[in-house]
């Protein structure tokens, strides 16, 4: 209804506004038929007194009519305009009745009559006659009838101007009127509409908010009256529906948290003890193994150098290396664990760290008959621990010569990738399958087909848990994509990447 109301409001504005501007309209044109008159009446009278003035002057037939010609000219343009006017008038009055309409035609009349006058005297001035007092005598009858009707139809067109105003401020009033009606009317239709309608709802509204803030704080009786079938009558009985079922469900999932509670207190601790079992196996199996091995590494050094078989010196110092080895990988999963591996990242250079780790492992690589190819590129300047990354690039090595040394080659580059800086390790051997992929990246994680004995699967976890700390990761990828491939074996394409530096 407020809706129609504003339609109704709107459709009045727009009526209003347009007969307004159709009334102003033809009072404008009244204003300048008003303006055409006098300018007829000046030139009429500028007409008399050249006349008058040529009569006097007893000028001949032609000097006479040349004189007139301007002043006769102007007043005839001033005619054609007015039949212009008077017709435009009498096509708007068309929208204000036919009486209406018939009036404006009939001014019509007085225009063609003082054009009659001008014409009858224009043609006895322009005359071959010298006689002054005829030509006198024509120019004042021409005065004497111009003049009633001029002022007969100025005063016209005065009322019909002074009847369009009149008309205006009338349609003002109305417009007024029926403006204050429908805002008066729109103003009641508020108020009763919030007063019968809207306050009772929301006061019920209020009833249910504050019903709701009991329920959160723990009460549960809102007793929220149910006795209309409204929205807001059916939200009253969902409540209270909802509390009693709160109210019986709370006491059971309070007894279940206590329980869970207990349950979840027992199982911390004892992944507390085990976790702490574990971090003491890895320190105390490294201090036990490291110190029988450091005496086979001195006794090996001794018979190398001594005259003991040279080829048993060589086994027990190559086994020693190995184990501790191991026991080095073992020490690193421990503190990274526990936390104590400490990172210092700082700018540096990756094909620096490459050339480091191959000087490290490329004795080794060549030893076990793997052909080392390293692609470097150029300088690389990246973010991380110049050390830690140096050992998972020595790593990731070593991974190829316990895995894929059957395949008899490796590659090493060095190069930017999507805002990093990537060191990639291909071999040539025998892949990693899809399922075993991420499974040889966690702790302890090793390949299916992986024999037993080789490694504890902590190298890649170790490299992995390297690289994020330092907000880079690791990539693996077999077989390994063309363009990177070394032979027919499916190979393994590992990428250590390192932020680059901003």
């Amino acid at each position: 209804m407020i809706g129609l109301v504003a339609l109704l409001s709107s459709a009045l504005t727009v009526v209003g506004m347009d007969r307004v501007g159709d009334r102003i309209a033809a009072s404008l044109q009244a204003e300048r038929r008003l303006a055409r008159y006098a300018v007829l009446s000046t030139e009429a009278s500028t007409f008399l007194v050249v006349a008058a003035e040529a009569i006097q002057s007893g000028l001949p037939p032609e000097a006479r009519a040349a004189r007139l010609s301007p002043a006769a000219a102007d007043l005839d343009r001033t005619f054609d305009l007015m039949r212009s006017d008077l017709a435009a008038a009498v096509d708007e009055a068309a929208a204000l009745g036919l009486a209406e309409q018939s009036r404006r035609a009939s001014q019509g009349i007085a225009i063609a009559r003082m054009e009659a006058l001008f014409r009858t005297a224009r043609a006895g001035l322009a005359s071959d006659t010298r006689d002054r007092e005829r030509l006198q005598g024509v120019l004042n009858g021409f005065a004497h009838a111009f003049d009633p009707l001029l002022n007969e139809a100025v005063g016209d067109e005065i009322r019909t101007r002074d009847a369009i105003l009149t008309r205006i401020a009338a349609l003002r009033r109305s417009l007024t009127g029926l403006a204050l009606a429908v805002a008066a009317l729109a103003a009641l239709m508020v108020g009763g509409f919030y007063l019968g309608l809207l306050r009772p709802q929301f006061d019920r509204l209020d009833r249910a908010r504050q019903a709701t803030r009991r329920i959160g704080a723990g009460d549960f009786a809102p007793d929220l009256p149910e006795r209309t079938a409204d929205e807001i009558g059916q939200l009253f009985a969902e409540t209270n529906r909802a509390a009693t079922a709160l109210a019986c469900d709370r006491a059971r999932l309070n007894d279940t948290i206590r329980a869970r509670t207990e349950d979840l207190r027992a199982a911390n601790a004892a992944l507390a003890r085990i976790d702490a079992d574990r971090r003491r196996f890895f320190a105390d199996i490294s201090h036990e193994l490291r110190t029988p091995l450091t005496v086979i590494l001195m006794e090996a050094e001794l018979g190398l150098k001594g005259a003991a078989p040279q080829d048993a010196f060589a086994t027990i110092q190559a086994r020693a290396q190995r184990l501790s080895r191991r026991i080095d990988d073992l020490l690193r999963v421990a503190r990274s664990e526990s936390g104590r591996i400490e990172l210092c990242p700082e700018p540096m250079d990756l094909r620096i760290a490459l050339a480091e780790a191959l000087a490290e492992t490329r004795a080794e690589l060549e030893a076990a008959g793997l052909e080392v190819t390293v692609v470097p590129g150029s300088a690389l300047r990246a973010t991380g621990d110049p050390n830690w990354v140096r050992q998972v690039i020595a790593g990731l090595a070593r991974n190829v010569l316990r895995h894929a040394r059957e395949g008899g080659r490796v590659a090493f580059s060095v190069g930017p990738e999507a805002g990093y800086g990537c060191v990639r390790v291909v071999d040539n051997g025998p892949g990693i399958p899809q399922k075993d992929r991420a499974r040889v990246l966690e702790r302890f994680g090793r390949g299916s087909a992986a024999p037993p004995g080789e490694g504890f699967g902590i190298g890649l976890a170790l490299a992995r848990w390297v690289l994020e700390q330092q907000g880079g990761h690791i990539a693996i990828e077999s077989p390994v994509p063309d363009g990177f491939r070394l032979g027919t074996a499916p190979g393994t394409l590992v990428g250590a990447y390192v932020p680059l530096v901003d």
